[in-house]
């Protein structure tokens, strides 16, 4: 079912499960918005058309909702769009979906070239769900990505991860940093917050964004607050949503935290409370590249970020643009805020100029519009 602008003769299909808020659905959006504004027509091929991302995307963008449950049930609808469009390539997102998007391609005899886009430290991510389904899924893996025209990692760090896991020579594999950085940004960094801590500037405002989930590790970040706070007043905001806010929510109280600590959970416009933030905090046990990070550092908020595989670290040239801590650990985290409200550094919004939409969309398309394989 196609839910917005016309047919196009040839076009470029982009296949995620859906376009709920994560890091790798705001690259897929972001990437269909810049190829529609290039005039190149874009397929949004989704299991289910939902997510807080579909309301951006410009009439140029076709999404196709293959109304599918789960991958497994989604892949002869797959292979039924690749055999009738014939999209002059696929780009897929996260390893399910690069694994479904290679068997569809399979199916549908269409030879259709696939591009398969790691977003995550795969075996970081794949070890935190072990089991036959994960088992399974790597095998897939590493019997179907060197069958891609291209594969590409958002990190170095992600690469180099991707290409030990499957047994890959990492030249095999393209590093392209996210799309992350347009004009947008600043724009609705701009627009007005109504949140009172933000406006009193009395005390100042840690934030943090992400899934409450064990990745982001809210937990080291709500201790590392409530040892920074004995030293000198401030707040900390958590934008997001996941299935660990109850747990998140009994440790704030049984921290003593709870006039010092928000959890008004997603929200639209995480741009807006960026830009009027004193600091941005990223506590990941493990991340692909850092969205969010970018985000907050085009705001020209000051960032600290854990040293997890993978991304942060280069993403802030070791430490150059903001302050890494080692992963889990809460003492060096208090430090490094506290530290950093006394001395913010560099403004990272130079840094953040070299994640531009611009710049990773000329690379994908050099990848899905080259002949052959790269």
């Amino acid at each position: 079912m196609s839910i917005n602008s016309p047919e196009d003769a040839q076009r470029i299909a982009l296949f995620v499960p859906t376009l709920h808020g994560g890091g790798a659905e705001r690259v897929m959006a972001n990437l269909a918005i810049a190829f529609c504004e290039r005039g190149i027509g874009v397929d949004l091929v989704l299991l289910k058309a939902e997510g807080p991302y579909l309301r951006e995307l410009p009439p140029g963008v076709r999404v196709i909702d293959l109304d599918a449950p789960r991958l497994l049930a989604g892949l002869a609808a797959l292979a039924r769009y690749l055999r009738r469009e014939r999209p002059l390539a696929m780009l897929a997102a996260m390893n399910h979906a690069n694994v479904g998007a290679m068997l569809a391609a399979l199916l549908s005899r269409s030879r259709v070239p696939i591009v398969v886009s790691e977003h995550n430290a795969a075996s970081v991510s794949l070890d935190q769900d072990p089991g036959i389904k994960t088992a399974v899924l790597k095998m897939l893996m590493r019997a179907l990505y060197p069958r891609a025209r291209n594969i590409v990692a958002v990190s170095q760090g992600v690469a180099d991860d991707l290409g030990s896991l499957l047994h890959l020579d990492t030249n095999r594999i393209r590093v392209i940093p996210n799309p992350i950085v347009n004009g947008k940004i600043r724009a609705l960094a701009e627009q007005p917050v109504s949140h009172p801590w933000l406006s009193d500037k009395s005390v100042p405002v840690i934030l943090a964004v992400g899934r409450l989930t064990l990745q982001k590790d809210f937990e080291t970040l709500l201790r590392a607050l409530g040892k920074a706070a004995k030293q000198r007043p401030m707040r900390l905001m958590i934008l997001g949503e996941g299935e660990l806010r109850n747990t998140l929510e009994s440790l704030v109280a049984e921290l003593g935290l709870s006039q010092v600590v928000a959890l008004p959970g997603f929200v639209d416009n995480p741009y807006a409370y960026m830009k009027r933030a004193d600091m941005f905090v990223l506590s990941s046990r493990w991340e692909g590249f850092g969205n969010v990070l970018v985000e907050a550092m085009a705001c020209g908020v000051p960032v600290i970020s854990t040293d997890c595989p993978s991304g942060p670290a280069e993403i802030l040239e070791n430490g150059k643009w903001g302050r890494l801590v080692p992963v889990g650990d809460a003492d060096a985290l208090a430090l490094a805020m506290l530290d950093t409200l006394e001395h913010p550094g560099l403004s990272p919004a130079q840094r953040a100029t070299d994640f531009s939409v611009d710049k990773a969309a000329d690379a994908y398309l050099a990848l899905l519009l080259a002949d052959g394989q790269g």
